[in-house]
């Protein structure tokens, strides 16, 4: 990572150490305040963040928009500067948020259509004849996401410490650096074993503290983890979006519909309320309905 903008310096050792943010998310941050910054010294000569006001801000949210890209996107990047200007209220280096009236953009909620337990089946049986290093490596990053709902980049920094096999856990660094423990299901241990049994005969990946390796002995990384879920649930599904986000939601919506209790979903998910873990539930109502017309007294009278 590039050192930060001057102006963001202090910033940036803020949101690791006091909000304690993950390097993806302050390089994420930088990158957004390191953009506007730029614009603003082109549109308007602009030369510290402390003198700009909504209406530029304005200006340049026009500008994204007119890029064209998501206004998702967009609320990030706002996002972003609020944050900053919050914390520079917080130094006393401004008086005023100039952000404290500006409401998000609208966004269209996206449907998130999670794998069937028979699409999973499918991928299974696939993965169950893969016997080489990176197969048996693919197999066992399917059924991680699957069987524990983490994140992928919480997959990615999983090292080899944090799989203790007597007590069947694996410890995760989520958001925020929050620790969290989740229970590990046998056929997990069982491929993780056969995982590692494999990883030990290849000299240039002993070495490595990371579970998750290329052949060459390096860590993965975010596009080929998900080029591996895209590339084995493309044999097994017709959905557009295939990725490791999909068996997050796949890996809730299945134990919600088997009867979960949504606080316990939450905290294997690693969510900081219940409103987070509740987007899963919709998918939930499909198999309520079911019950509803198979078991409700109103319903087998209407049949």
């Amino acid at each position: 990572m590039s050192a930060p903008h001057s102006e963001f310096a202090y910033f940036s050792e803020y949101l690791r150490h006091e909000k304690n943010y993950s390097e993806l998310t302050v390089k994420a941050y930088l990158t957004d305040l390191e953009a506007f910054s730029e614009f603003m010294a082109e549109e308007s000569g602009y030369k510290t963040i402390q003198d700009v006001h909504y209406s530029q801000i304005r200006t340049w949210i026009v500008a994204l928009v007119e890029t064209q890209i998501s206004n998702r996107t967009i609320n990030r990047k706002i996002s972003a500067l609020n944050s900053y200007f919050k914390f520079l209220i917080k130094t006393g280096t401004i008086e005023a948020n100039p952000l404290s009236k500006h409401r998000a953009l609208k966004m269209t909620k996206k449907v998130q259509i999670p794998f069937s337990q028979k699409e999973m089946g499918d991928v299974m049986k696939i993965l169950e004849t893969e016997s080489d290093f990176e197969g048996l490596r693919n197999r066992l990053i399917v059924e991680l996401f699957y069987a524990t709902g983490i994140r992928r980049i919480e997959l990615i920094d999983i090292k080899m410490k944090d799989i203790d096999f007597s007590n069947k856990t694996l410890k995760v660094l989520g958001k925020r650096n929050k620790e969290r423990f989740i229970p590990l299901i046998d056929a997990v241990v069982v491929t993780a074993k056969q995982y590692l049994e494999f990883r030990s005969t290849l000299n240039r990946v002993q070495d490595s503290e990371y579970l998750f390796l290329t052949k060459k002995g390096l860590k993965v990384y975010e596009t080929l983890v998900y080029r591996i879920i895209n590339e084995y649930f493309s044999k097994a599904s017709l959905k557009v979006k295939k990725s490791p986000h999909i068996l997050r939601h796949s890996f809730a919506t299945h134990l919600l519909n088997e009867g979960a209790d949504l606080n316990a979903v939450k905290e294997l998910l690693g969510h900081s309320s219940l409103a987070a873990t509740q987007v899963y539930t919709h998918n939930s109502i499909a198999e309520l309905k079911k019950v509803y017309d198979s078991a409700h007294p109103r319903s087998i009278n209407n049949n």
